[in-house]
């Protein structure tokens, strides 16, 4: 008996141009015949724009008439400037729905909640940043590993988000939404930001952006260390740097980035929680004192685009270079008592990672007619190779290998064409037609031969929007779109179960589908009828095939139940003051597994879904000398396993923030996270686990609690 995935770390895996993409490129084709024949031409009663929509204000505020869907939107620097943030990532919880968590190490990638799926480290929630995928596909730990620890939120000027598979630009891990974060160019003035906090929290973070040679030289270094409440200190230490060098705005102009990254901890992993209820350790108590990490990030970009009479030109190139070492241990002693019947070295396993990426996006935009009607045309490119020289696991102790379960080299290739005609057919209604074709090549060789080969695939994904009004302010969307994750490049080639730990070890396994179908429907209303409110309301549903899952903690593969998630979300903006600024969230999903199948496996509850979560801040601006930010989130419980019989519980937290400018560019801040000292879990799961001295192996809840009530002062000075 071993443990292998957790169901946080189910890892889904996902060439160039197969035969089979034949049928799609010619339709790509035909819809840039069909553009050709509408030469460009700014058309001032048709399509108001074509360069990505930029809202100062709230996530919906100024998207009638612009969007294609009730619950896409793009947040503002301003919404982030007094907002309390625990973690970097939390950045993204400014996504109404969205819930962001964490059941290890602050170096390690955060959990995300969304859309009723437990997104694991980001599978089915695309994010980039600078134009830069942050997902890495074939990850060691986790199918679409996105860890956004390297995100500086003192320069976010602005992410947009969408969700569900409608937008024909966004491909592999989109299923269930996606997020685009850019930083600024130019800053108002260079600054130096030092924090201390309650265990040993310390950051410090200078930045600025001089002119250099006629363009913007956009610069920044962060140091972060913290130990946390646990037993075993953290020891976190986090660096980070930035230049970006940019001349002219983002729709007509060009910048090139530098990043780099490296963090190290050490780690408290989700803990039993009868080991707890006993005494055996206490609420932030370790059994493992050598689990933690170590990984590192850099990369080097490039953004181009301009406008001319007719259209919107657009290139985006980058490379990085990405490392990561992961010691975990979940399990305790279950593995170790199997294999060899005593537990000397324990259940620790290493996953390691040695990647580089290689992309290169391309788009043109441009106005033209279509049936005698206004409406504008987008053609484009995606293209990205992910050179992994080592994705390997192995089982450890202290952080030393003791087993290689499995070890991989991996090239991985993938390009998507898309196109999309949006077309404004009438005052009061518009339509969004988009196609995506997507074609994948992996190639891997395995430490096991029979675990080699080369695979290839490809996905055609339609895309409908249908937009009504605005009538009084308000507008009406129905969306339709067809999309996509890909799964772990080493399942589409295991055959033979290459894990010691279980007993079917090298008995045949059959193959993992390489790119698996989603199916999504929406419609939505967005409203800014009251003065001052901006309201969205949406239902829909997603649909994801059966398919087999590769499990990165065991190496090999599992199956899996198609599912079928639909829920109902509400957001609302409200500005009642220039100074005052007030949002409050509601979702609610539910997700099952289909299928007679998942009836006969026991149920059709998919654990760790997210079924309810809602959020509500105020932040205030005197524009003087004080601000004020204050959050609410609620967390709502979810089955931990597939008949509903163990459940988390619910947790809801308050951080809050308060700002006093010392004098002209220098401000004061306190954050107090945690402001109710609530006693909650910021995970859980539930699965079988063996302690020393237990005769068996035991199932039972593992929880990671949230941090207890932290203070953390800031001093900002501008120079």
């Amino acid at each position: 008996m071993f443990v292998s995935a957790l169901g946080s770390s189910a890892l889904r895996s996902g060439g160039l141009l197969p035969r089979g993409a034949r049928p799609a490129a010619r339709a790509l084709v035909s819809i840039a015949l069909v553009c050709s024949l509408t030469p460009g031409e700014a058309l001032a009663g048709g399509i108001p724009t074509l360069e990505p929509v930029v809202v100062s204000g709230g996530p919906d505020e100024g998207l009638i008439g612009l969007a294609g869907a009730a619950t896409e939107g793009t947040v503002g620097a301003r919404q982030l400037e007094n907002r309390p943030l625990p973690r970097p990532a939390e950045v993204l919880e400014l996504i109404p729905g969205l819930i962001v968590s964490q059941h290890s190490g602050d170096g390690k990638a955060n959990q995300y909640y969304l859309r009723g799926f437990n997104l694991d480290h980001g599978t089915d929630f695309a994010t980039r940043v600078m134009g830069m995928p942050v997902n890495l596909p074939t990850h060691a730990h986790g199918q679409g590993y996105s860890d956004l620890q390297f995100l500086i939120p003192e320069l976010v000027e602005r992410m947009q988000y969408r969700k569900g598979p409608y937008a024909a630009e966004v491909g592999d891990f989109a299923a269930a939404g996606s997020a685009s974060i850019d930083y600024f160019r130019r800053l108002e003035a260079p600054f130096a930001q030092l924090t201390v906090g309650e265990r040993g929290y310390r950051r410090g973070l200078l930045a600025g952006s001089p002119e250099f040679g006629g363009a913007n030289l956009l610069y920044a270094l962060e140091w972060t260390g913290n130990d946390g409440p646990w037993s075993l200190p953290e020891n976190l230490a986090r660096l980070n740097g930035l230049l970006r060098l940019s001349r002219g705005s983002r729709d007509n102009g060009w910048s090139v980035a530098a990043m780099a990254y490296s963090a190290r901890w050490n780690a408290t992993d989700q803990m039993p929680r009868r080991a707890i209820d006993a005494g055996l350790i206490g609420r932030f108590g370790n059994l493992n004192p050598t689990d933690g990490g170590r990984t590192r990030r850099s990369s080097l970009s490039g953004e181009w685009s301009t406008r001319d009479g007719g259209g919107w030109t657009r290139l985006n190139a980058y490379a990085i270079d990405y490392s990561l070492d992961l010691w975990s241990d979940f399990s305790f002693c279950l593995n170790d008592m199997a294999l060899t019947g005593s537990c000397q070295r324990g259940d620790q396993f290493h996953q390691a990672d040695r990647r580089k990426v290689f992309g290169l996006d391309a788009a043109r935009s441009w106005f033209g007619t279509l049936g005698g009607r206004p409406a504008d045309f987008t053609l484009g490119v995606q293209s990205r190779h992910d050179r992994i020289d080592r994705v390997a696991l192995s089982l450890s102790s202290a952080r030393q290998d003791s087993l290689a379960i499995r070890s991989d080299e991996v090239a991985q290739s993938s390009v998507g064409l898309f196109g999309e005609a949006q077309v404004q057919w009438h005052d009061k209604f518009r339509s969004i037609l988009g196609l995506r074709s997507d074609h994948y090549h992996f190639d891997v060789h395995s430490s096991l031969a029979q675990n080699s080969g080369a695979v290839q695939d490809q996905i055609t994904s339609p895309k409908l929007a249908l937009v009504f009004g605005p009538w009084a302010k308000t507008e009406y969307y129905a969306n339709l779109g067809f999309g996509f994750h890909s799964n772990d490049a080493r399942g589409t080639t295991t055959r033979v179960n290459p894990d010691p730990r279980d007993p079917g070890y090298l008995g045949p396994v059959r193959p993992v589908t390489p790119l698996v179908r989603a199916r999504g429907y929406e419609v939505g209303v967005r409203s800014a009828i009251v003065p001052g409110l901006h309201s969205a309301l949406a239902l829909w549903r997603l649909d994801l095939a059966s398919e087999l899952l590769f499990v990165g903690d065991a190496g090999s593969t599992e199956p899996s139940f198609p599912s079928r998630r639909s829920g109902i979300e509400w957001a609302n903006y409200w500005t009642p003051t220039p100074a005052l600024i007030v949002d409050a969230d509601l979702a609610l999903s539910r997700a099952r597994y289909t299928g007679a199948e998942a009836a006969l496996a026991g149920g059709r509850h998919v654990p760790g879904a997210l079924e309810k979560s809602f959020s509500a801040g105020a932040t205030y601006d005197s524009q003087a000398r004080w601000t004020v930010g204050l959050r609410l989130r609620y967390f709502g419980p979810r089955a931990l396993v597939e008949d509903n019989s163990v459940r988390s519980g619910a947790s809801t937290l308050v951080n809050a923030r308060f700002g006093y400018r010392v004098a002209p560019g220098s401000s004061l801040s306190v954050e107090v996270l945690n402001l109710f000292d609530r006693r909650v879990s910021d995970i859980d799961y539930y699965y079988a686990s063996q302690l020393r001295g237990e005769a068996q192996p035991v199932e039972g809840i593992h929880t990671h609690p949230a941090e207890p009530r932290s203070l953390r002062v800031s001093l900002r000075v501008r120079y």
